[in-house]
């Protein structure tokens, strides 16, 4: 076990070389500053102003950047020591007090952070977004981003800050991230790309959290010290209980350890359900059966036909077809090329890429051979319009389109879509 740690810490410093290497070569940086935000809450806010030291709070980092509305005390410089991040504990809801003591006690945990942890769907991606303490948080990342102090004074401020494996094209407009599928979800301005934690994409403070409706500590990011994670997982299962899963992060990474699905920024998350699930080598993962049962509907609706889907989006998807149908539009959907609505998999088969909305069950893929991605789709407009209507998020007004695609983004009953 000893030899074990030693070959993960010969391959942090090994990644730490590299990068060295690449930026002699002239390679980009690990962590990319970004401009400084007029606001903390998107391009049409109002100037951020100085708090009051008195409440605790901070004026929101370098360059001022971050609205004091969702501004933290700064963290000040690193407390050390570093910590491998090795094991995430998560659940759907809050993990008691008395398990996060649990944890702690177990022979071989150097440290556990709470932390809160929840997928936001984003131009086509499903990203995994923590809220932290962020003087706490930063000392589980690599030596280059914990090191970085402008890097969490600019998340206790209020801005995001995003591991560099993101795509530039999620940024809309230029410089933030739309976190949530709803019309009014928040745009957070990027503080920097910074290398974060794996399988954590973006990371705000505890405030933004709130504001995101992130389900308040749910997570559990662990340090197993000088022992690999195999050597105390079998303690950490009897500290943890049932209802909460556990993924290994280090090398040791087994790709066929459940892993718990959480689905926030929109109101939806009460009406499609949280899940455990099993991811697979081939990019599908399977749902816990009992989430299954609950959830997931065979249902005839109009024009499709038979459709599997989440039974909180159901009734809004059979009410935009009846509407298409109502309008006359019927011939504009066409059932021979619908591409499904549950499929419980990856987006593009990648596990990088997060959970795809259709493992909840609530997004469907229309008239997809004239509706690729990267292009502007020959879906019919009126149609866009009245799902829209209906509560669904359409794919063609992504920065990288997806004509084909909609998703459900609110909840939307009938007498309540006008």
């Amino acid at each position: 076990m000893r030899h074990e740690r030693v070959r993960r810490c010969a391959g942090a410093v090994l990644c730490a070389v590299l990068v060295l290497v690449l930026g002699a070569c002239g390679g980009t940086d690990t962590i990319r500053r970004t401009g400084a935000s007029a606001t903390g809450s998107g391009p049409s806010g109002g100037a951020s102003e100085a708090s009051d030291p008195a409440d605790g709070s901070a004026t929101g980092g370098a360059g001022g950047a971050g609205s004091d509305a969702y501004a933290v005390a700064d963290p000040g410089k690193l407390r050390p020591p570093l910590l491998p991040a090795d094991v995430l504990v998560t659940s759907s809801r809050t993990i008691p007090a008395s398990v996060r003591a649990a944890v702690r006690r177990v022979r071989g945990v150097e440290a556990a952070m709470p932390l809160s942890l929840a997928s936001l769907s984003l131009n086509g991606r499903t990203l995994s977004v923590a809220a932290v303490d962020p003087g706490a948080f930063r000392r589980f990342t690599t030596l280059q981003s914990a090191s970085a102090d402008d890097v969490w004074s600019r998340v206790a401020g209020g801005e995001v800050a995003v591991d560099p494996a993101l795509p530039r094209r999620l940024e809309q407009p230029e410089g933030y991230l739309h976190l949530g599928t709803a019309a009014d979800s928040p745009e957070v301005h990027i503080g920097a790309y910074a290398p974060l934690v794996k399988q954590i994409s973006a990371v705000v403070n505890y405030k933004r959290g709130e504001q995101l409706g992130l389900p308040r500590d749910n997570a559990l990011l662990v340090s197993t010290g000088k022992l690999t994670p195999s050597a105390v997982m079998d303690r950490l299962e009897k500290a943890v209980g049932p209802g909460i899963t556990m993924q290994t992060l280090a090398l040791e990474f087994n790709v066929d350890v459940r892993q718990t699905a959480v689905l926030s920024g929109s109101s939806v998350s009460d009406a499609v359900g949280t899940f455990t699930y099993t991811p697979h080598a081939d990019g599908t993962v399977t749902p816990d059966q009992a989430w299954v049962r609950s959830f997931i509907r065979t249902e005839q609706v109009p024009i499709l036909g038979s459709v599997t889907c989440n039974k909180g989006m159901l009734p809004q998807l059979r009410a935009a077809l009846t509407e298409v149908v109502a309008d006359g539009l019927a011939d504009r959907v066409h059932p021979g090329e619908y591409a499904g609505c549950y499929y419980p998999r990856f987006i593009a088969n990648d596990p990088g890429k997060g959970l795809s909305l259709h493992s909840w069950g609530i997004a469907v893929d229309l008239n997809v051979p004239g509706n690729q991605r990267g292009t502007v789709g020959e879906m019919d407009r009126q149609v866009v319009a009245i799902f829209k209507k209906w509560g669904f998020a359409w794919g063609g007004d992504w920065s990288y389109t997806d004509p084909m695609h909609f998703e459900m983004s609110q909840v939307v009953r009938a007498g309540s879509s006008g």
